[in-house]
């Protein structure tokens, strides 16, 4: 018929759709109540916008699924899946619905395949709803009092805040965090996040639920003991509740507009994320193990795992991955298949050929062997050939180690690692000599390659001799990188150190130049303790450390009581120079102060972190931070700060630092640890800001502290740019300065376990961490105002620490200390 003609039946037509779908829940929704039901493109949503519901597909997989994921993000991210074991081909036809008091999944065939399986007494009818936190709840009509059913209780590979991960002391079930078996499989995979049975109230992971490769260690009433990044919780809130029913742990954010996740990932490792708004992705906050090769079993068996680069695995010599498709999706689990079939110990075979081994050398070798007794390396061969089973040996001490039924968890080590061993793996005879093939033309390459190279060198070599036979003699003798100098060389080359460039509590630094027209910066240290093998050994440390943010040290002197360092030279002084000298210094702009904030906080950064021990500077401020020809800032004076171990368990007992800049512990007594050094950062980056010292008196000539004044701005939501440099005339990014004020004022709490750490100050100088409102120091609400001076209560009883300013300061700059 048709119906262009006929306005009753289109509109009949019309009429009948909208009420065959008014059993089904309208876009936007929060319930599923017992008359509804979920199917196709359709899904629920929080009231608060903040997570959706409905069937998901997984990357290119065919399959769907019912998932949670969050609404306002633009990268679509999972954060819990229902039938995350039996999944549907056609979302049409399957739907959620309310059915005989459980919320239950059929599928295309109209068989139950998931359900909430709750078997309950209350009377009523039954809705699902979801919240805003994340949780899917089961409940009798609108009472919310208590749940029947809740998707909290039943994670999958996400914790979300408010949820829980712990035991249930009844029935002794554990609730986990399992990872997806793929980035297209929301499967159970091989790890698993669990809290330890036994009561340690640690976490463990596990591979395969069985082999523990990771432990949080035990929990302290505030981080886990192995947990260090827990230090940092001005993100996030970390509790744990333990009763006769029940023992988890739970999290919240301090700031509820935070989105952030916690993840048992693919890879095997837990992640704590957090999304950027600003770059639309998400942001690694923290991540253990900290080696993707400490994940056990990662690369499964066959697979050998490198961290040289991704990706992490790749097959032993004579392998191929077992699943091409599940190693594109980067899981490995399925570990390899060789290539070729071995053929034992058949005697008989065409040609006569037999199996053999190939040399892996320098890896970590595989789990469980077998230790058998053989006298020797042939021998131990021998015995591994005769096995059909045996798949490798290795031969070490006297002592023979062979594996049957596959090779887990091997790892590839760098050449230098002393755990270093020779695994010697079994091979068809085909492979060996197809390797051998490669070998040759490789060892062919190889020893043309070498003699080109010796020539070169040699050619290097003898240029290089000429060249120091008629260059400076000021070396007498080289320490690793480090040129010792002789004093009188240094004496002539700072013409009897007539041009002093800055002043200290260690010494003083004075202009050189040297023979080559290199120009330096030397220090001649005052009131130094230590022996010679003291110094030498101090100094020899402090050569090796090289960063682009860390002023370099070229050399030392030391004879007798003369002690000298040797810097390059930095043309554009210091950073303190350039904020308080008015016209005689160049006016930094905005854009030049931020990159000279963030790369000071890189160099710390590296010096707390990446160094063999944990260096603390002990007196950041302006004047110890230098600028190169381009201003970039380079942090100076680090040279003789003591080195302390990572544990921080000792108390230094020298005090350091300059009055203005030293964290409240230095006041207080109690050990020093590296968020000193964040306390003081913070301090100099209100400098940075301001253009003038923290507590000079400011334009209209009222005195203020500046940090005060600049945290109370914004914590009430003032103008920001009201805080700069007047000199710049408010030309600066206000979310930068902002961002910086922010990151000044958690860097100056009072608490140190309130502070960030300057890895985390550089992500968020960076743009990659968000960072929250931060409180007003309890230490700033204590200064009084005056028209003449500002007093610091706790100040009363520190005027002991006279030598408050003892440190040293390489200021090449032709100011000295304030």
């Amino acid at each position: 018929m048709d119906t262009r003609n006929n306005p009753w039946l289109v509109l009949e037509c019309v009429l009948f759709l909208c009420f065959s779908l008014n059993s089904h829940v309208s876009y936007g929704a929060d319930t599923i109540s017992g008359n509804q039901s979920l199917s196709g493109d359709q899904t629920i949503v929080s009231v608060g916008g903040i997570f959706e519901l409905g069937f998901f597909r997984p990357g290119n997989s065919s399959k769907y699924y019912i998932g949670m994921w969050y609404k306002k993000i633009s990268e679509q991210t999972i954060v819990w899946v229902a039938n995350r074991e039996t999944p549907v081909s056609d979302r049409f036809s399957s739907v959620l619905r309310i059915s005989d008091g459980n919320l239950v999944l059929f599928n295309e065939s109209q068989v139950p395949i998931w359900s909430t399986n709750v078997n309950s007494t209350v009377q009523g009818g039954r809705e699902a709803v979801l919240l805003d936190e994340g949780n899917l709840v089961l409940r009798a009509g609108s009472d919310s009092s208590k749940p029947l059913w809740q998707s909290f209780d039943y994670p999958t590979h996400t914790w979300l805040p408010g949820g829980k991960i712990g035991l249930n002391k009844r029935s002794g079930e554990n609730q986990l965090l399992t990872s997806w078996k793929n980035t297209e499989d929301p499967a159970t995979g091989l790890f698993s996040l669990e809290l330890d049975p036994d009561g340690s109230n640690s976490y463990f992971i596990l591979w395969n639920r069985t082999k523990q490769y990771w432990t949080s260690g035990a929990w302290n009433g505030r981080i886990f003991s192995l947990v260090p990044e827990m230090r940092s919780n001005y993100i996030y809130n970390f509790s744990f509740v333990t009763n006769e029913n029940e023992s988890y742990f739970t999290y919240s954010l301090y700031d509820s507009s935070t989105i952030s996740r916690f993840v048992m990932d693919v890879s095997g490792q837990i992640k704590q994320l957090s999304w950027l708004e600003s770059t639309k992705q998400w942001n690694l906050f923290w991540s253990q193990p900290r080696q993707q090769c400490e994940v056990y079993a990662f690369c499964g068996s066959f697979g050998s795992c490198s961290e040289k680069s991704p990706p992490f695995c790749t097959c032993l010599t004579g392998f191929e991955p077992r699943s091409k498709k599940d190693w594109d999706l980067a899981d490995y689990s399925g570990g390899c298949k060789r290539k070729t079939s071995l053929q034992c110990s058949n005697a008989s075979l065409a040609n006569g050929k037999r199996d053999g081994f190939l040399e892996d050398v320098n890896v970590d070798l595989p789990e469980d062997p077998q230790t058998v007794v053989a006298g020797s390396l042939e021998q131990c061969e021998s015995t591994c050939l005769n096995n059909c089973s045996c798949e490798a040996y290795a031969y070490e001490g006297g002592q023979c180690s062979i594996w049957t039924g596959g090779l887990l968890n091997l790892q590839q080590l760098a050449e230098n690692n002393s755990k270093g061993r020779t695994l010697n793996i079994r091979l068809a005879a085909s492979e060996l000599s197809s390797h051998k093939n490669n070998r040759k033309v490789a060892v062919i390459a190889a020893v043309v390659g070498s003699v080109v190279i010796v020539a070169i060198l040699s050619i290097l070599m003898l240029v290089c001799l000429m060249r120091r036979r008629s260059s400076m003699k000021t070396a007498k003798a080289m320490e690793g990188s480090l040129t010792a100098f002789a004093f009188r060389d240094l004496q002539s080359a700072t013409k009897n150190f007539s041009e002093k460039l800055g002043g200290g509590g260690f010494g003083s630094v004075f202009k050189g130049t040297l023979p080559d027209s290199s120009v330096i910066a030397v220090k001649k240290l005052e009131s130094i303790s230590q022996g010679e093998k003291q110094f030498r050994t101090e100094v020899s440390t402090i050569g090796t450390i090289q960063h682009v943010n860390l002023v370099r040290l070229r050399g030392f002197c030391s004879e007798g009581t003369r002690k000298l360092l040797v810097y390059d030279y930095m043309p554009n002084g210091s950073l303190g120079f350039h904020l308080f000298r008015g016209k005689d210094s160049k006016i930094l702009d905005w854009k030049t102060r931020y990159q000279i904030a963030l790369g000071t906080a890189r160099g710390l950064a590296y010096l707390h972190d990446k160094c063999r021990d944990c260096i603390i500077h002990c007196d950041i401020k302006p004047e110890n931070i230098l600028l190169d020809a381009e201003l970039c800032p380079k942090v100076a004076d680090f040279g003789l700060a003591k080195l302390v171990g990572r544990e921080f368990s000792r108390v230094l007992t020298t005090m350091r630092g300059t009055r203005g800049y030293l964290a409240p512990e230095w006041i207080s007594g109690v050990a020093i640890t590296a968020k000193a050094d964040v306390y003081s950062y913070g301090m100099t980056l209100f400098e940075v800001v301001s253009g003038r010292r923290n507590s000079e008196q400011s334009e209209d000539e009222k005195s203020s502290f500046f940090p005060t004044l600049a945290a109370t701005l914004i914590t009430q939501g003032g103008d920001v740019l009201s805080l700069l440099d007047s000199r710049l005339n408010g030309d600066a990014d206000a979310e930068e300065l902002e961002r910086i004020c922010k990151v000044a004022c958690w860097c100056i709490q009072d608490d140190e376990n309130h502070r960030p750490t300057m890895s985390q100050v550089v992500q968020i100088l960076e743009g990659v961490l968000v960072v929250n409102l931060p409180p007003v120091p309890m230490s700033l609400q204590a200064f009084l105002y005056n028209e003449e001076h500002i007093v610091f209560f706790t100040e009363s009883s520190s005027n002991q620490t006279s030598q408050g300013t003892a440190n040293s300061s390489t200021t090449q700059s032709k100011s000295s200390n304030t």
